[in-house]
């Protein structure tokens, strides 16, 4: 366990948070990423007026599930009472903590204006974060960007009114929204944020192992670092930028480890999803593991490797191509 972070009432065992991301945060590897001690893993966004209406595939995506450190269920959306009817049905699911998008950069969220739209709605967003902290038993957090552009560059501000309001942590990835993923994060700009408030600021973009974590928590001033998708395929990163930080000794998974973790993971999406769905969404992570095979390998036979991996429609076949790949170097080469 790293250096905790108290979030309100909830200790967090970690200053090294996974964030909260579409497609890649289902509870299959939010378990597994839990169990490699990562301390902090929250749902993929979750749309506030459809989880409401209880619409199965968004009710999965919230599934807290069991056994897990800590239940954080991230929603998004535009409407205060719909957003406060939400947060009551994800603290019903056992959420212990409801953290409010308002940094999604993508097309789909921001022409519904929500996302990081609501930074250009300031007064809409406090009303937001008063509405879902009347409605929560539990603490209430918020992830925003910089701004909307270079020229609205208002985290600071934003971040103030959503503390005013009750809000108790705020996550802020260094990039505007017109920036969407280009170029580098500004850590530097999430210190104005940091001084701005008093509760728990976590700073993310660009943060993929120790040194840059440690950059970021340098420039920004932060309490934490949250990866996004710096764990594509490396769900222990939590545990290993953690060590980092902390000066501590760290050893990766061995080969044969991460082929396990890769097949327990897996497993866990067909038991969670069925045989069909399940592969089908697990191919994000199964490309992401292949690109991160402990060895070195040519990229071309990388990619080779992982299209026709990731073609396949039987998972039998999956785990036979993967045991192959990882333990005999002809069908390496031969990829």
């Amino acid at each position: 366990m790293g250096k905790q972070l108290k979030v309100g009432t909830v200790e967090v065992g970690g200053r090294v948070w996974i964030a909260p991301m579409t497609g890649v945060s289902d509870l299959p590897f939010r378990r597994l990423a839990s169990r490699l001690g990562a301390p902090y893993v929250a749902t993929e966004m979750v749309a506030s007026d459809e989880f409401a209406k209880g619409r199965p595939d968004v009710v999965r995506r919230a599934a807290v599930g069991e056994g897990l450190p800590l239940m954080v269920v991230q929603l998004v959306g535009r409407d205060p009472a719909t957003m406060a009817q939400g947060a009551r049905l994800a603290v019903r699911a056992g959420a212990q903590i409801i953290d409010l998008n308002f940094g999604c950069p993508a097309r789909e969220v921001i022409g519904v204006a929500c996302g990081s739209a609501l930074m250009r709605e300031p007064e809409l967003a406090e009303a937001i974060v008063g509405a879902v902290v009347e409605a929560a038993e539990v603490p209430v957090t918020v992830k925003m960007r910089l701004g909307w552009d270079e020229a609205s560059l208002n985290a600071p501000e934003l971040a103030a009114r959503c503390q005013d309001q009750g809000a108790q942590a705020i996550t802020v990835h260094g990039r505007t929204r017109s920036q969407f993923y280009r170029g580098a994060a500004d850590w530097r700009a999430v210190a104005a944020v940091k001084s701005a408030v008093r509760v728990p600021v976590i700073v993310n973009g660009d943060i993929v192992d120790g040194a840059t974590a440690r950059q970021a928590l340098d420039q920004s001033g932060a309490d934490g670092v949250m990866i996004g998708r710096g764990v594509y395929g490396r769900p222990w990163i939590a545990a290993e930028i953690e060590a980092a930080l902390s000066g501590l000794a760290f050893a990766a998974p061995d080969v044969e480890t991460r082929l396990a973790l890769v097949q327990a993971h897996l497993d866990d999406s067909l038991e969670f999803y069925g045989e069909r769905l399940g592969l089908r969404i697990f191919r994000k992570h199964l490309a992401a593991y292949i690109e991160n095979t402990p060895w070195p390998m040519q990229a071309e036979a990388r990619r080779a490797a992982r299209g026709r991996i990731c073609r396949l429609e039987d998972p039998s076949q999956v785990k036979l191509e993967l045991i192959a790949l990882w333990r005999d170097p002809e069908t390496r080469l031969a990829a």
